[in-house]
């Protein structure tokens, strides 16, 4: 027995933010000191790195449950399957619902039961609940449901990675700009045949690590002090993904029994496009090859860093055929990978 993705869904929210739209923000250093340079040079040098042209923030009147329905309801339409059916809902998100200008969490119920709520499941043995495992959290949730439905525990799991960033950040950190909102969601169902999930990998490093992402005090010291926002290590962060990430990355390919070349996609967390192309130079390297040309789509650039959404959207995307110049076809091999705050690494093998 296997599983495969037979519905996949997702929202991207319709406010579009662009680069120049933080030409008036006061950015600051981490000791409150102003830039010794332009936002016109700061903005520069954030798009040559991370490759973000503009990104997506959530309306005002929704929360980070309301987009989770909304990809929910795509997935489970391009499944065809009936909602009632559904054995485990779970939801991978980092900060719960965040209204806009309150920087507060609210996760009772918890995410996956408003889901179910908005979705009007009436089946109580269909069961909801969130996990936390950074942007790795949609992965992360597949695996969950695969270790679900190979125990017999379910057949039909819906998993769904949301985020609003863009409510917990800084705008005082030029970091800020790295960071979008939105949701993608997929149904994962048994299936007797040899594709869906080949091999899988998951770890966590809570070392020196655990902290690259945590929040931290506004870089101006006049807010409330009391109120915190999502900070990174954008140094160690990159230093740690370039050492760990390809290793892990070999390691799962290894396990499928699937030979490099015959591998089609890479579907990796959109975190910075600098890093993401190092990663997958380095992976490559490992089997001493040449990167192909295309191997990894890439969607940063319009839709930002959503955290665990990045993923399950570039997938929905793809299928669509919306992301310019590539395509994925019935049988090709597909590996999704990502990285955050944990610091959490994991991968899978998957054939479509």
């Amino acid at each position: 027995m296997n599983i495969k993705i037979t519905g996949i869904g997702s929202y991207i929210p319709t406010q579009v933010v662009k680069n120049t739209d933080f030409a008036q923000h006061t950015f600051l250093n981490e000791d409150g000191s102003a830039f010794a340079y332009s936002n016109e040079v700061v903005i520069g040098k954030f798009k040559s790195i991370t490759g973000i042209v503009e990104r997506r923030y959530a309306a005002a009147n929704l929360c980070s449950s309301d987009m989770a329905f909304f990809s929910a309801q795509k997935a489970i339409e391009n499944s065809q399957i009936d909602p009632e059916t559904l054995d485990y809902i779970i939801v991978a998100h980092n900060f719960g619902d965040v209204k806009p200008h309150s920087n507060q969490s609210d996760i009772v119920p918890s995410l996956a039961t408003r889901v179910k709520h908005k979705l009007k499941i009436n089946n109580p043995k269909c069961v909801a609940y969130d996990i936390l495992f950074g942007c790795p959290g949609w992965i992360e949730g597949v695996l969950q449901a695969n270790a679900l439905i190979k125990s017999g525990m379910a057949k039909k799991c819906l998993v769904i990675g949301s985020e609003t960033l863009s409510r917990v950040v800084d705008v005082h950190d030029r970091d800020s700009m790295i960071y979008a909102d939105g949701s993608g969601a997929a149904v994962i169902e048994s299936c007797a045949d040899h594709d869906g999930l080949l091999s899988y990998e998951s770890a966590t490093y809570a070392g020196d690590e655990a902290s690259y992402l945590h929040f931290g005090d506004s870089f101006d010291s006049k807010p409330d002090s009391s109120v915190r926002y999502i900070k990174m290590n954008g140094r160690k962060i990159y230093e740690f993904a370039l050492s760990r990430v390809p290793q892990a990355m070999k390691e799962c390919l290894d396990k499928s029994g699937i030979d490099i070349k015959d591998l089609k996609k890479i579907l990796i967390h959109q975190a910075n496009e600098k890093m993401d192309e190092a990663i997958v130079n380095r992976f490559y390297k490992l089997y001493n090859e040449p990167t192909p040309a295309g191997i990894m789509p890439m969607s940063i650039s319009f839709l930002g860093n959503s955290s665990v959404a990045t993923i399950p959207t570039l997938f929905d995307l793809l299928l669509q055929g919306k992301i310019e110049g590539q395509t994925i076809h019935k049988g090709d091999v597909l590996l999704f990978a990502s990285v955050g705050a944990g610091m959490n690494i994991n991968a899978f093998v998957y054939k479509h």
